[in-house]
C-alpha cells in the first residue's frame, strides 16, 4: 500500500481512540453494581483497543517518516498497555483467564480472528544488528565448547558432480567461443570500413548530418515530454529531487538511512542556533528562579534550604510549579523520612511477624474481587497509559490531523519539531550547569549568611551495600558471564519459531459450556493470546513492562507434547530475548550446593538484566515443588533451587524485562501452595480437539503433511484422521507424520497416494492422553 494509506490508517486510529477515551470516561469513572454490564463493557472496549491496536502497528511498521513514528510509537505502547490493564479488570472479574467474547463478537459484527494478539515487527527490527551481533557470539562460544556441531557440508553425489562440470565447462567453452567469434567479426569489419571509397559530395554529407541531428533531437524532446508526463502524473520525482528518491524503493533501506538522510543535516545548526540565541536567555531566567526560591525560603523559614540531591531530581524540583513553602516543606519532609526509615523498618519487622502467625478466624470468609465489586459497586482502577495516551491524541491533532500527505511527496522531515526536541537538549544542558553554580553559591550563602558549614552527603545504607554486592559480581564482566553460562549449557540458542506456528482454531463448544457455568480448558487461540499478552507484549516495550500490571513469571501447565517448550521458543523468537535453561536436569552437577546454585541465579539476573528481554525457563518445574522428601543429591538440589526462586522474583523491578516461565507435564505431583506462589499466571494447555485437527482453516494434519513435503488429495482422508487421532497431542501428530513421510515414501507418492491407514498404524504406536488426565489438570489449578 502507499503512505498515504498507512496515514489514513493512522488518523483512523486516532479518531477511534478519542472516542474511545471519551467513552471510558462517562462509564468507567462511575461505580457499578451490575456486573454482567461492567463484563460487557470491558470485553467491548477490549476489542476496540484490539482493532486500534492492529492499526497502528501497521502503520508504525510501514510509515518511513521518522517524526510520524516517533509520534505513533508512545501511543502505541500505551495502546498495548491499556490492553492488559482492561485484561487484569476482566480477569478479577470473571476469576478466570479466558473470557467468552463471541456476542460482543457478533454484535460488533466482527470475527474471532479481530482478537488475535498482533506482535509489532519493532520488537526485532529496532534491534536487529544487536540481536544478530549476540546470535554470532553464541553460535562461536558454543562451537568452541563442542556444544553445538557445524552444519556439515553436504556432499554431491556422483551424478550431481558430473552434471555440475559439464555445466561449468560447457559455460567457459561457450564464452571462450563467442570472444573469439567476436574478435573475427570486428576484424572483419574493420578490413571493410577501410576499403569503402569515402568519396560523397558536401550535399549528401550534410543531409547525413541532417537526418542523424534530427533524429536525436526529436528522440531527446520525446524523451523529455515523456518525463513531463510522468512527473505530471505524480509516478516519478523531478529530476533535481531523484537524488533522493532512490532510497524509497525498498522499504528496509529507509528505515535505516531515513533518520541519517532527513535529521543529521539540520540538528546540528539548530541545537547551535539555539545555543547562541536562547542559551543566554535561559540561563539567566533558571538563575533567576533558584535564586528567588532560596530568598523566599528563608524569608519563610529563617534559613537557606538545602540543595535537592540528584535523587530527588536536583534543580528540576526547584523548576516545578510549586510555591516556596511547598519546596521547604517537601525538603523537610524528606529529611524526617531518611531519619525514620532505619527506626521504621524494624518496628514494621516486629509488628509484622506476629500478624503473619495469628491463624484465620473460622468464621471469616476472603472475598473474591467480583464478590467485593457486586456489594460495593465496580469502578475501574487507575491506569498508567491513559494520560499517555491522551497527549499523544492531542499531539496528533497540533502537528498531523491537517496536514496535506499527498503533497508531501519525499517524506521529508519537519524542522520546528526538531527545533522543538532540540530545545529540550539544549535546556538541560544548561540546566546542569546551572545546577553546579547555583550549588556552590547556596553553600556560600549558607556560610557567610547563616554560618553554616556544608558537609558531605552521607553514603547508602549498609543494608543496600549488602544488597549490591550479593546481587552483581563486579569483579567480572558481562562477556566473560555470558561465556560461561553458555559453555555451561544454561544460556543456550533459542529455536526459531513464531507464535503463529502454534496452529489450532477456537472451539466451537464454548459457547454451550458457558450457559452451565462450566469453565472449560482454553483453546490454542485462547493460549497464543494469553502468551503474547503475558509474555510478549512486556518483554517487547520497556515503556509497557514498565507501567502495565506487572507479571513476572508465568507457568505452561498441560500434557507432554502440546507445545509448551514451543511456546517459550516463541516468546524468545518474537522478542529477541535470551534463553536460560534452568531445568533441573540441565543444571545438575554444575552448581552443586547452596552456593552454587546461589552463584548460578546471581549470574542468570545480572546478565539477564544487563542483555534484555531474557527468558528464564525451567522445564519440569513440578520437581523443584515435589511433595516428598528429597532421595538423592539431585532432587536436592532442585528443591534448593525451588526455594531460592520468590527471592529471585523479588530481585526483579519493573524496569527489568525478565520473564521466568516454567513448564510441566505433571502438576498434581508438586505441592501446590509454594508452587502457585512462585507463578503468577497459569496457563493450562489442552490436547488439540477436532476443529484444530481438521477444519475450514490451516489445522494440524494438513500443515504437518504440507511441511513435511506430502499431499493429501482427499478432504475425507483428513477428516477421517481428525476423529481416528482423537486423544493425541501436537507431538504425537508430528511424530507419526514425520515416520510415515520418509524419503522413499515422498519418492513413491506420485504413483502411490497417501492412504490413511499408513498413519493410523503409525497413530497406534503412541499412547493417547485420556480424559482423565486432563481432568486433573482442571481439578489441580
Amino acid at each position: 500500500f502507499s503512505t498515504s494509506t498507512y496515514c489514513k490508517m493512522w488518523a483512523d486510529a486516532q479518531k477511534d481512540l478519542d472516542i474511545l477515551l471519551q467513552k471510558e470516561r462517562e462509564e468507567f469513572l462511575q461505580p457499578e453494581t451490575n456486573l454482567r454490564k461492567v463484563s460487557k463493557m470491558l470485553a467491548t472496549s477490549y476489542i476496540q483497543y484490539m482493532e486500534i491496536f492492529r492499526k497502528l502497528a501497521a502503520a508504525y511498521d510501514h510509515l518511513i517518516h521518522q517524526q510520524k513514528r516517533e509520534a505513533i510509537r508512545p501511543v502505541l505502547d500505551g495502546v498495548m498497555g491499556r490492553i492488559l490493564e482492561i485484561k487484569k479488570e476482566m480477569v478479577n472479574l470473571d476469576n478466570s483467564e479466558c473470557q467468552y467474547l463471541d456476542d460482543i463478537l457478533m454484535e460488533l459484527s466482527r470475527p474471532l480472528e479481530d482478537i488475535e494478539i498482533p506482535i509489532p515487527k519493532y520488537f526485532i527490527e529496532e534491534n536487529l544488528k544487536v540481536l544478530q551481533q549476540r546470535e554470532k557470539t553464541l553460535d562461536e562460544i558454543l562451537l568452541n565448547a563442542g556444544l553445538q556441531e557445524q552444519k556439515p557440508v553436504e556432499a554431491l553425489t556422483l551424478p550431481e558432480a558430473i552434471k555440475l562440470i559439464q555445466v561449468a565447462e560447457r559455460a567457459r567453452q561457450g564464452r571462450s567461443r563467442g570472444a573469439f567469434m567476436k574478435r573475427i567479426y570486428l576484424e572483419e569489419n574493420r578490413k571493410t570500413k577501410q576499403e569503402e571509397q569515402t568519396g560523397q559530395s558536401p550535399d549528401d554529407a550534410a543531409t547525413c548530418i541532417q537526418k542523424v541531428w534530427r533524429g536525436y533531437a526529436q528522440r531527446k524532446k520525446t524523451e523529455k515530454m515523456r518525463e513531463e508526463e510522468m512527473i505530471f502524473l505524480g509516478i516519478t520525482l523531478p529530476p533535481h529531487l531523484e537524488g533522493t528518491s532512490s532510497f524509497q524503493k525498498c522499504a528496509g533501506t529507509v528505515k535505516a538511512l531515513q533518520g541519517d538522510v532527513q535529521e543529521r543535516q539540520d540538528e546540528v545548526s539548530f541545537k547551535d542556533k539555539l545555543k547562541e540565541t536562547e542559551g543566554p536567555h535561559i540561563k539567566e531566567t533558571l538563575q533567576d528562579q533558584i535564586s528567588q526560591c532560596f530568598t523566599e525560603c528563608r524569608h519563610i523559614t529563617g534559613r537557606f534550604p538545602d540543595y535537592p540531591p540528584e535523587k530527588a531530581g536536583g534543580s528540576k524540583a526547584i523548576f516545578s510549579e510549586k510555591t516556596p513553602e511547598q519546596v521547604a516543606e517537601e525538603l523537610a519532609a524528606k529529611q524526617e523520612a531518611e531519619k525514620a526509615d532505619q527506626k521504621g523498618k524494624d518496628e514494621k519487622e516486629q509488628k509484622e511477624q506476629p500478624k503473619a502467625k495469628q491463624p484465620q478466624k473460622a468464621g471469616k470468609k476472603v472475598r473474591l474481587p467480583a464478590e467485593r465489586a457486586e456489594d460495593e459497586g465496580w469502578k475501574m482502577g487507575p491506569s498508567n497509559f491513559l494520560s499517555i495516551l491522551e497527549e499523544g491524541s492531542s499531539q496528533f491533532k497540533v502537528f498531523w490531523q491537517n496536514r496535506d500527505n499527498e503533497s508531501d511527496f519525499l517524506q521529508d522531515h519537519d524542522p520546528e519539531l526538531i527545533k522543538e526536541g532540540k530545545r529540550e537538549e539544549v535546556e538541560e544542558e544548561i540546566r546542569v550547569q546551572v545546577a553546579e553554580l547555583m550549588e556552590e553559591k547556596l553553600r556560600n550563602l549558607k556560610l557567610h549568611v547563616d554560618g553554616e558549614k556544608v558537609g558531605t552527603q552521607k553514603k547508602g545504607g549498609k543494608a543496600e551495600k549488602v544488597r549490591a554486592a550479593m546481587m552483581s559480581l563486579a569483579c567480572r564482566t558481562i562477556d566473560s558471564l555470558y561465556q560461561e553460562l553458555a559453555e555451561g549449557g544454561v544460556l543456550i540458542k533459542a529455536r526459531a519459531v513464531n507464535l503463529s506456528d502454534y496452529i489450532g482454531n477456537y472451539n466451537r463448544l464454548r459457547s454451550s459450556l458457558r450457559g452451565t457455568g462450566a469453565q472449560p480448558l482454553p483453546s490454542a487461540p485462547d493460549v497464543r493470546q494469553l502468551v503474547a499478552l503475558y509474555g510478549i507484549l512486556p518483554l517487547g516495550s520497556q515503556m509497557v513492562h514498565e507501567n502495565a500490571p506487572l507479571v513476572k513469571s508465568m507457568l505452561l501447565a498441560g500434557p507432554a507434547g502440546v507445545g509448551k517448550k514451543m511456546l517459550v521458543h516463541a516468546i524468545c523468537t518474537e522478542t529477541g530475548a535470551n534463553l536460560f535453561n534452568l531445568t533441573p536436569s540441565n543444571v545438575a552437577g554444575k552448581y552443586p550446593g547452596r552456593e552454587g546454585l546461589l552463584m548460578m541465579l546471581h549470574m542468570v539476573l545480572k546478565v539477564g538484566k544487563e542483555l534484555q528481554p531474557s527468558v528464564v525457563w525451567i522445564g519440569d518445574t513440578e520437581k523443584m515443588f515435589s511433595k516428598g522428601a528429597p532421595k538423592g543429591e539431585e532432587e536436592a538440589n532442585s528443591k534448593r533451587l525451588g526455594k531460592m526462586l520468590p527471592q529471585f522474583l523479588k530481585a526483579l523491578k519493573a524496569k527489568d524485562r525478565v520473564l521466568l516461565v516454567g513448564t510441566t507435564a505433571r502438576p498434581f505431583e508438586a505441592n501446590i501452595g509454594p508452587f502457585c506462589k512462585v507463578y503468577q499466571k497459569i496457563i493450562l494447555i489442552p490436547r488439540p480437539d477436532y476443529t484444530s485437527r481438521f477444519g475450514k482453516c490451516l489445522t494440524l494434519w494438513k500443515h504437518f503433511i504440507l511441511q513435511n513435503g506430502g499431499a493429501f488429495s482427499s478432504l475425507e482422508n483428513l477428516s477421517c484422521l481428525a476423529q481416528v487421532s482423537d486423544g493425541f497431542t501436537q507431538g504425537h501428530i508430528l511424530d507419526v507424520v514425520q515416520t510415515v513421510l520418509s524419503e522413499l515414501r515422498l519418492l513413491q507418492m506420485p504413483r502411490k497416494p497417501l492412504r490413511t491407514e499408513e498413519f493410523a498404524t503409525s497413530l497406534a504406536r503412541h499412547i493417547p492422553v485420556y480424559k482423565e488426565e486432563e481432568d486433573t489438570f482442571e481439578v489441580t489449578f
